[in-house]
Formats: C-alpha cells, structure tokens, sequence
C-alpha cells in the first residue's frame, strides 16, 4: 500500500510538471530567430506617422521670423495668430482642430517612406478652448499667409466649425484679421478657371445666431469682403483702434470703381467710420481689450437659448437703498443729468457693460447684473437731442431687443423719452421708419420688460416704450411727468386761437403763463396715480431693491417656462 502511494506521489508530481511548463512555454515560448527588415518595413507603432505630425505641427507652431508676412504683421503692430490665441484663451485650454490642414510637398525615400520637405499651413487657426472657464469654439485668421486670403483647407475648416459649435452648442468667437475666406484673382490661374462665387457657410452662421449660440467677433486688422461679413454678422463684434479697419473691398479696389484715391485702411473704414455707425458694436484701444471685452459680455450669456444666463455670487445687497437718485433728476425741466449714473446707481457694482456707446448716442444699451443675474439694460440719452430717439437710436434699441430675447435675458429700462427725433433732419433719416420697426420689435419680443419712468412719456415712442408687455410691469419716480405732447408746443397748438386773440389785446404772454401755470398743476404725478394711470409712484432710492425683487421671480418662475415655450417652439426669437 506504501509502495503504490508512492508510486501515484511520484506520477501526480510529475504530472504537475508538465503542465507547469507547457503553461511556461505558452507564457515565454523559445526564441526563435528574426528574419532580417525589409528596407521599405513600416514601424509597427507608427512612429513615422507621428513624427511627420510632429514635423508639421512644429512648422505650425513656429513663427518664420525672415518671412515678409510675419515681418509685415509685426512691424504693423499686431499680434501673430498663435500669440492671440494664447492671449485669448485660459492658460493649457488650447485644444486644436485642423492642426495639419494646409500645403505639403513630399519628398519620396527608399520604398514606400516618404517625408515633408516644405509646408505652408492654412491660415486659419481653429479649436477648442476656454474663456473664464466656459468651454468654446473659436477660428483666428493668420494674415501673414496671403494676407488672409482663401488657402489649403480654410474654406472646410471654418463650415466644419460653424457646425460644431451648433452641434455642441458651444459659443464661438471669430479674431478676424483678412478676407476669412474670400479668394483673389491668383485662384482664377491656380485653378484654371474662375468660379461663381459659393457662400456654403452662411446658412450655419444664420442658425447659430438664432439659436441663441454666442457669435462673437474682434476686428484685429482690416476685414475684407467675406471677413468684413462675418464679423458683422455676430450677436457682438468689437474693433482693435489701433489696428483694426472693416471694408467691403480695399483701397485699391476702391480706387478703381469710385476714383477714391489715396485711402488708408483706417481711413477707409477705420473704427472713427464703423464704430460711429453702428457697423461694429464696440471700439478697444488694442487686440488686448477686445479679448477682455469678449471675455466679459460672454459672462452675461447662456451658451444658447435653450439655457439660462449664467447667474454669478454677488456681494452687493439686493436692499442696498439709492439715496443719490432722489435728487439726481433736476427739478428745472430744461436741465439735463447723467443717465449713466442711475444705470450704475442701480446695477451691482461694476457689473454695467455697455454696448454700441459711439453710435445711436440719443439711446444707451447694454448689460448688467442685479444680485447677480443678468440683465438687458435700455435707457434714453437726455444729454444727447433732448433724449428724443432718432433713427440710429431706434436701431440700436431694436438690435438690444433682439439680442435680449435671442439670450433670455430679461430686460430693465430707464425712460425718459419727449418722443420721436423731429426736423428736416430726422425726416431725412427716415425717423419713422425705424421708430415703427422699433415698435413691431417691442411688440414681437417677448422677454420680460420692467420700467423705470424716470422723467418724461411722451408720443408714441413713449407709449410703445411702457405698453409693450401686458399686464405692464413699472414704477415711477415722483419727478415723472407725461402726456401727448410736451407743454413747449403742445400749449401753442393746443390753445392757438385763444392765444392769437390775446396778442391782438396785448395779454399774450400773461395768458401764456397762466394756461402754463395751469397744465403744470394738472401734471402733478400724485393726480395720474389718483386715477390709476400710473400703478405706483416710487422713492428712488428703493428702485435696486424693487427691480431685484422683480428680477429674482423672472429667474425663478418665468424662464424655466420660457425654456419650455422655446422648446416646442411656441416662441421663436429671431435676431436676424
């Protein structure tokens, strides 16, 4: 019995063994012998692949400082394409689309090895990146190559990207210095043959704008044609003084179709052209304050209208009581103040971000935040016309309609409005015109309005200005005062007859008075609140804490279900 124990030990050990090295042999099997590389063998970790990558992008990435493009950027004053990229973006968030794109010739090697012996990148520079910390799209133009013009893959890079931020619904900021896309006539003989002009990347930009998708634009050198077009065509653009100028074709096309001789880029549509009429919405002194202004109007929005303004901690109180507005409206109605100093008397501190302050100057618009949640503001510009609204005023207060409602962003005005502009001058502006399309904008927009009367209502740009939301949501100030026409005026016509009889007896400027005397004791506010006219007549001094009781319910209860409407399309805001 020992034995055949033994004997059965002895079989199970070896056994044992055998399996533990055919388990060896299958873990580290014997060496065999490699079989020489063929010279045309293709690494098996693409290492090639990578290193022409690598080659390329280090092209890219490096500035040819012997290049008469590079040299002509700096000597003009600019920053190169990657140095404002990096300006723009947060530190490390530079993540690039596109980083190859561009033109290579091969140099062939031994088999099938090939190398890149030269390369010119597209001159357009796209990706990802963040600003603040919100993730977005952008594209900058590199005018060293061609100046801007069409090349290599451009064309595709900047459709693909317009798309992307749709589908990702991801803001998008476009550092224009070029055409951004137009060719010349060097393509007609590059290509053989000259094209009808295509425009395939347009119908994406309209999308984006009226889905509320931030479109954001920086004039950093002269935009041309189609690059000139696509910084308009943003919900906020702003030019670089020092640098920028914006034009449908340049000076020497110019020349030669108006006889125009002797243009400068700025001359021809420098920021004293464009920021003065409305073209482009804000002026910076460099390519350094355009990326902070981005930077901040991009803090006010959502990253499309499918989403709310972001809301930020504040540290001003909601009760913080205004004591300075109480005698900020002079009691002489002639004499003008600062409207600027109730905006920022009521706002949070250092919140107020103003929008188009060189152009349509009879209105002021922009952006602001009351405990933190964003807000569209509109004021009228006593010191500018009286505050009467002409036509570039109304312009200006249309686009503000429809960038607040295209943003969800709820709306707070400031009125003191005598009326519409009137003259030979307004007439000739078309004053009207653009006062009834600033009227259909009020009527057609449906984000939430609060109004502040401040000092004067009247006509019909007072009317449409307070009767555009229903039930109407305002307070007044006791300096408020109201009406069909002005008393300056309105007496003459509306006591002419009387008047003319007195002058026949002498008594004219006596009678005058008097009828003045009288309308002015009828005009007390107290006796439009008496009937209900106005619903409440205000302290001043308690507007911020009214405005963000008002606010904070907006936020609260009215866009969530404002979300909602968007969604199954029972409101569509339209900005273009």
């Amino acid at each position: 019995m020992t034995e055949d124990k033994t004997q059965k030990s002895e079989q199970s050990d070896q056994s044992a063994r055998d399996r533990l090295s055919q388990v060896t042999a299958h873990i580290a099997p014997t060496k065999k012998r490699r079989t020489p590389r063929a010279k045309d063998s293709l690494p098996s970790d693409y290492s090639d692949i990578l290193g022409q990558l690598d080659t390329l992008r280090s092209i890219a990435n490096t500035p040819d400082t012997n290049n008469k493009g590079y040299v002509r950027q700096k000597q003009a004053g600019k920053l190169w394409v990657r140095e404002r990229v990096l300006e723009l973006l947060d530190q490390d968030s530079f993540r690039e689309i596109g980083s190859v794109s561009g033109t290579v010739k091969w140099k062939k090697l031994d088999g099938t090895r090939e190398e890149p012996v030269s390369y010119v990148p597209s001159n357009n520079v796209q990706g990802f990146g963040t600003l603040r910390g919100r993730k977005i799209v952008f594209t900058a133009d590199d005018f060293s190559i061609r100046a801007g013009h069409a090349d290599g893959a451009l064309m595709e890079k900047t459709i693909y990207l317009e798309k992307l931020a749709i589908s990702l619904k991801l803001p998008i900021v476009k550092l224009v210095d070029g055409s951004s896309g137009g060719g010349s006539v060097t393509t007609i003989r590059t290509a053989g043959f000259s094209y009808i002009p295509p425009m395939p990347s347009f119908k994406h930009v309209v999308e984006q704008l009226n889905l509320g998708i931030p479109n954001l634009g920086a004039v950093l050198g002269p935009a041309i044609g189609l690059g000139a077009a696509r910084v308009v065509a943003c919900h906020f653009s702003v030019m670089a003084a020092d640098v920028g100028a914006l034009f449908n074709a340049g000076p020497r096309v110019v020349a030669g179709a108006t006889f125009e001789e002797g243009l400068s880029f700025t001359g021809l549509g420098g920021p004293s052209m464009h920021c003065t009429n409305g073209t482009v919405d804000n002026m910076a002194a460099n390519e350094q304050e355009c990326f902070e202004q981005i930077k901040n109007i991009m803090s006010y929005l959502p990253n499309s209208g499918s989403s709310l303004p972001p809301v930020l901690e504040s540290n001003d109180p909601a009760g913080r009581a205004c004591e300075e507005l109480r005698s900020i409206i002079p009691r002489r109605k002639a004499r003008m103040y600062d409207p600027r100093k109730i905006i920022v008397s009521v706002v949070d501190l250092d919140s107020w971000f103003e929008i188009g302050a060189l152009w349509g100057t009879t209105a002021i618009v922009g952006l602001a935040r009351l405990s933190g949640r964003p807000v569209g503001i509109i004021s009228l510009n006593c010191e500018v016309n009286a505050g009467a609204i002409d036509a570039a005023g109304s312009q200006k207060i249309t686009r503000h309609l429809k960038f607040c409602d295209i943003f969800n962003i709820p709306i707070l005005q400031f009125v003191d409005v005598p009326g519409y502009a009137i003259g030979t001058k307004a007439e000739r502006s078309a004053t009207m015109r653009h006062g009834v399309a600033l009227a259909t904008t009020y009527f057609s927009t449906t984000t939430p309005v609060f109004s502040v009367v401040t000092r004067r209502v009247y006509g019909v740009a007072g009317g449409i200005m307070l009767d555009c939301r229903d039930p109407r949501m305002r307070i007044a100030w006791p300096s408020g005062e109201w009406g069909s026409l002005p008393l300056d005026g309105g007496i003459e016509v509306g006591h002419a007859a009387e008047l003319k009889a007195a002058q026949a007896e002498g008594k004219r400027e006596t009678r005058y008075r008097e009828l003045e005397e009288e309308y002015t004791r009828l005009m007390n506010p107290v006796r439009t609140a008496n009937a209900f006219g106005v619903e409440e007549i205000v302290d001043p001094a308690l507007t911020r804490s009214i405005v963000c009781e008002w606010l904070k319910h907006v936020y609260e209860e009215l866009l969530p279900t404002r979300l909602l409407d968007r969604a199954n399309g029972k409101i569509r805001p339209i900005f273009y």
